[in-house]
C-alpha cells in the first residue's frame, strides 16, 4: 500500500490526468462524441449523421487491427486507414471528407483531455484530380428556345428561367433572390449581388430584356388576381414568383434545369451551374475577352475563370480529332 501512495503522490497533475483518460475504450469515446455533436453542436442534421457513420466506420477498423483505446491510436493506423479507402475505390472528394470527420472526433479528444497530441496534424487529405467544367453543347441549348413549354403560367417561368441561366451565368442563388428593381429593360441590364455582397451589372439582348418585360406583366395580372382570392397574400419583390405568389427557391430552379435538359442534353451533370460553365465555355468559344467573362460570372480571381480556357482547349482538340482528315491516320 505504502508503495502505491508515494507512486501517485509522485505524479504531476497533468500526467495523472493523462493516464485516468488515456484507456478510455474507442467504443466509448465515439459515443460520447456523438452524444457532444447531437446536443452541443450547431451542426446540420445530416453533417451529424455522416459524422457519427464514419466515426463508428473507422472505430470497426481500428478493432479489426486490434486497436481498442485510445493511447493505441497512431498516425499510421490512420493512414493505412485511408489507404484502404482509396484502394476500395473511393474518390478522392470522398476521402478528403472521411477524413474532416475523424479530424472532428480527434478533436473532440484533444479538447476534454482524452489526448495530449494532435494526431492529424501530418495527415493530408488526397488529392482530387482537377475536373474540367461539364457544360451543355450548343445545339443542345438551342432546344430551349424551342416550343416545349406547357401554355401556363408555369411554363413561362420555366423558360424564363432557363433563358436566364444561360444568358447570364448567373448563378441559381442570385437567379432566385434578384430583385424586380435591378431589372432595368430599357437599359438592357441586370444588377447582381453575389458571393460577399458583391454586385455586379450582366449586359442581355434585346429578345431577353423584352420576354423579362412580358413576364413582369403576367407576373403582375396573377399577383392581382392572388390578392383577390387572399387578400392577406404577402407580396415579394423577387422577379421570379411561382403560380401561388411564392418567391421560386434554388431547389425549384435546379428542378426546372434537370426536368427539361436530361431530356433536351447529353451531359455528365443538369444542374443550374452546368448553365454557368455553358454561358463561359460558348463565349470564350466565341472569342470573347476572359476579363470580360471574369467579370460577368462575379469571380475575384482571374484563375477560376481561366478553368475555362483548358475547355475550350479540350473542344479544339475534339473537334481537330473528328474533322482533320489526317487527324486519326496511324
Amino acid at each position: 500500500m505504502g508503495k502505491d501512495i508515494i507512486f501517485f503522490e509522485e505524479l504531476t497533475f497533468d500526467t495523472f490526468f493523462f493516464r485516468i483518460f488515456a484507456v478510455v475504450k474507442i467504443e466509448d469515446a465515439i459515443q460520447q462524441f456523438a452524444d457532444y455533436i447531437a446536443t452541443e453542436q450547431r451542426l446540420a442534421e445530416g453533417t451529424i449523421q455522416y459524422y457519427l457513420k464514419v466515426t463508428e466506420w473507422f472505430g470497426l477498423y481500428l478493432s479489426s487491427q486490434e486497436i481498442h483505446t485510445i493511447e493505441e491510436i497512431e498516425p499510421r493506423d490512420i493512414r493505412a486507414w485511408q489507404m484502404g479507402l482509396i484502394e476500395d475505390g473511393k474518390a478522392p472528394g470522398t476521402v478528403t471528407k472521411h477524413l474532416a470527420a475523424i479530424r472532428a472526433w480527434f478533436k473532440y479528444l484533444r479538447k476534454n483531455g482524452y489526448m495530449q497530441r494532435d494526431i492529424m496534424a501530418k495527415i493530408s487529405p488526397p488529392k482530387a484530380p482537377k475536373r474540367l467544367p461539364v457544360f451543355f453543347k450548343e445545339k443542345d441549348v438551342e432546344k430551349i428556345y424551342s416550343d416545349i413549354y406547357p401554355d401556363t403560367y408555369e411554363g413561362v417561368v420555366e423558360k424564363l428561367v432557363l433563358r436566364m441561366l444561360y444568358e447570364t451565368g448567373m448563378r441559381r442563388s442570385e437567379l432566385a433572390s434578384l430583385s424586380l428593381a435591378n431589372i432595368d429593360i430599357e437599359g438592357c441590364t441586370i444588377k447582381v449581388r453575389g458571393k460577399r455582397n458583391k454586385e455586379r451589372y450582366i449586359p442581355i439582348e434585346n429578345e431577353l430584356a423584352h420576354n423579362i418585360s412580358q413576364y413582369i406583366a403576367l407576373r403582375s395580372r396573377r399577383m392581382m388576381e392572388l390578392h383577390e382570392e387572399q387578400p392577406n397574400l404577402e407580396d415579394t419583390d423577387r422577379l421570379l414568383v411561382n403560380s401561388k405568389g411564392k418567391a421560386i427557391s434554388d431547389s425549384a430552379i435546379y428542378n426546372i434545369v434537370e426536368k427539361y435538359m436530361t431530356t433536351l442534353a447529353h451531359a455528365e451533370r443538369y444542374s443550374p451551374h452546368v448553365f454557368r460553365h455553358s454561358f463561359a465555355t460558348h463565349m470564350l468559344n466565341e472569342g470573347a475577352n476572359i476579363d470580360a467573362i471574369k467579370e460577368l460570372l462575379g469571380h475575384s480571381d482571374l484563375a477560376a475563370t481561366e478553368v475555362y480556357t483548358h475547355v475550350t482547349r479540350e473542344h479544339l482538340k475534339e473537334t481537330y480529332k473528328h474533322a482533320h482528315p489526317r487527324a486519326n491516320k496511324k
